[in-house]
This record gives structure tokens, sequence and C-alpha cells, in this order.
């Protein structure tokens, strides 16, 4: 694969980039709080293949003084003792929701979700899902490379 980008996107459609941008923020600053969604973000970008987000959420969740044995685990969050029963439920739909149209959220994948979070949360991650599924597909699909260097306040 290239190092460089096949287009630079953040610099075309700026209407559409804002709007992909206010969703990101309005996302971290609902009731899931921002380590639930931090999570959520980089475990989906893990099975989407998003280097460029992969490394922006770790680096966020490292900000938090999330512990980076916890952040190591997170592919494998089933096996791992650091998550609490929400974080887990968040994560299985998340990579249920992530995996239409291949496979669809079961009965038994919501009945987990519903025990954790209230239906205004449930909406809630499911835009978190929506926004960082949109942003892997853009940084793949056009090949965005990790920055060298991380943007300022990223």
């Amino acid at each position: 694969m290239s190092h460089a980008a096949r287009i630079d996107f953040y610099k075309l459609a700026h209407p559409n980039l804002q709007a992909m941008i206010a969703l990101s923020a309005s996302v971290k600053k609902s009731s899931l709080g921002p380590r639930l969604v931090e999570l959520v973000n980089l475990r989906v970008s893990q099975i989407n293949g998003c280097g460029v987000c992969i490394d922006m959420h770790w680096r966020d969740l490292v900000k938090q003084e999330a512990d980076p044995r916890h952040l190591n685990a997170i592919a494998g969050w089933r096996e791992a003792p650091f998550f609490s029963a929400r974080e887990r439920a968040a994560l299985r739909w998340a990579e249920a929701v992530n995996a239409i149209p291949h496979s669809t959220p079961t009965d038994e994948d919501f009945a987990e979700l519903r025990a954790q979070f209230s239906d205004n949360e449930i909406a809630e991650l499911g835009y978190a899902i929506a926004v960082i599924r949109g942003w892997n597909m853009l940084n793949v699909s056009l090949q965005n490379p990790i920055p060298e260097v991380p943007a300022p306040g990223f």
C-alpha cells in the first residue's frame, strides 16, 4: 500500500466534512461518556483496519489515562477482565452493528445492550458507531495514512 492518500478529503467537500466533525463532537459529549465512546471508536476502527483512527483513538484513551494494558486487550475484550458489563455490552453491540450487512445484531445482542443502556443511550451509541464507521470507510478507501506527527490537539 502506498503511504500517500488518494485525495486529501479533509480539504474537500467542506460542508460534509464539517457535518462529520460536528457529529463526532456531539457523540463525545453524549451521556455515554468519552471513555466509552473512545473504546467503541477504537474497537470498530480495529475491525475495519483504519490505522488513522486506531492511532487517534488509542492516543485519546491514553490522554484519558486509560491503562495501556487494557487498551492492548480491547481486541480480545471477551477474554479480558478489564471491561465493565456496560463496556462489554457496548463493544458487543458495536461489533454486531459494524458487521451489517454480512450479519445483523441478534435479539440476544439487543437484550444485553438494553440491560445496560437507556433508549436514548442506545440511540447515542448508534450515532457513535455510524460516525466512526464513516470515518473508517473514508480513511481506508482513500488510503489516508497515519501521520508521522499527529495534528495538534489530536
